[in-house]
């Protein structure tokens, strides 16, 4: 009941933070908190659960986003038709790449998914169809609803709390499934997961289709948002380095664990640029850098493990006392 009580207050703050936080910035700033979450979320999936810490997402979000404009570009749809075949194209590059990477582990792993990732990216910066080094750009004037097209940042906002809720719900759900157990049960200790009968290598590849659909919805979205996609802002290497430090922080296997992590990166990011203009990316990449540090070293399982074990030390802490009161009673 408590929990229940804390999550009803938590999501009302974040369903009202747009009414209290009025200003174009703080708008925009709250919007890419939860598109950030979205994305983190899904990499939480295969990198949080499962334990393959993939370095190369942004493969699948670099299919969500150039579908949605390729919808338009090409085709004069709305790009939201580009979201399913987004979702389709990243879950077979999922199961084509999965079978293989996924037989590696540790860092063998995390350097066959940078590598795909880079190969992805110079394959669309050398093809003209996808806009080469330029990109694809959306509609300069929405012609409807449907185009997502719009000035203020606040339909986005409340856009992206639906989707993650659902990311949220999705995740929720098959963590309490068979494939949510046997992936604990994988990232434990695969070696004795498979002599317990687990499907360790299918468990894998699904958790890293359904992870890379998710992440291409985010991608979509993004490109939605901005109204441009180009091979920087769509594959570079660092949006997938953001989703692994937003789940690391927050708290990589845990189900809020990105969304607390986005919450506190995105705006340090967005703050530190606005200051500093265009001196502030080479600050990203160091304050990524000392983050990446502090967790290893100091707190491996993210913000929400250190509170969870700080409340459980209170909860025993009382208990003591309580039993201490009663063992000396009359």
């Amino acid at each position: 009941m408590r929990r229940l009580i804390w999550l009803s207050v938590a999501l009302a703050l974040v369903i009202a933070y747009p009414l209290m936080f009025s200003t174009p910035f703080q708008q925009r700033l709250g919007a890419l908190v939860l598109l950030y979450a979205i994305a983190a979320s899904s990499w939480n999936i295969v990198g949080g659960y499962a334990g393959q810490v993939s370095v190369g997402h942004v493969v699948f979000f670099g299919c969500g986003a150039y579908a949605a404009m390729g919808a338009y570009a090409h085709f004069a749809l709305s790009p939201m038709v580009g979201i399913p075949a987004g979702i389709v194209f990243s879950v077979l590059i999922a199961a084509v790449v999965g079978v293989p990477t996924l037989r590696l582990s540790g860092h063998y792993f995390s350097m066959a998914t940078i590598a795909v990732a880079e190969l992805a990216r110079l394959i669309v910066t050398n093809t003209d169809y996808l806009g080469a080094a330029v990109g694809l750009s959306g509609p300069t004037v929405p012609r409807n609803v449907f185009d997502l097209s719009f000035i203020s940042a606040l339909p986005y906002y409340y856009l992206f709390l639906a989707i993650l809720i659902i990311t949220l719900g999705i995740t929720w759900w098959m963590t309490n499934s068979r494939i949510g157990f046997y992936l604990r049960a994988i990232k434990d200790s695969e070696r004795a997961a498979r002599s317990l009968g687990a499907p360790a290598s299918r468990t894998k590849l699904y958790a890293y289709m359904l992870s890379a659909g998710l992440t291409s919805v985010a991608g979509a979205l993004y490109a939605m948002m901005f109204g441009f996609v180009d091979p920087e802002s769509g594959l570079g290497i660092l949006i997938s380095v953001k989703m692994l430090i937003m789940a690391a922080l927050g708290g990589a296997g845990l189900l809020f664990g990105p969304l607390v992590g986005a919450a506190i990166l995105v705006p340090l990011e967005e703050i530190s640029n606005s200051l500093l203009g265009g001196k502030g990316a080479g600050l990203t990449f160091v304050l990524y850098g000392a983050i990446i540090v502090l967790i290893a070293r100091f707190q491996p399982g993210g913000i929400l493990a250190l509170i969870k074990r700080h409340l459980e030390k209170r909860g025993k802490a009382g208990e003591t006392i309580v039993a201490a009161g009663a063992s000396h009673a009359p």
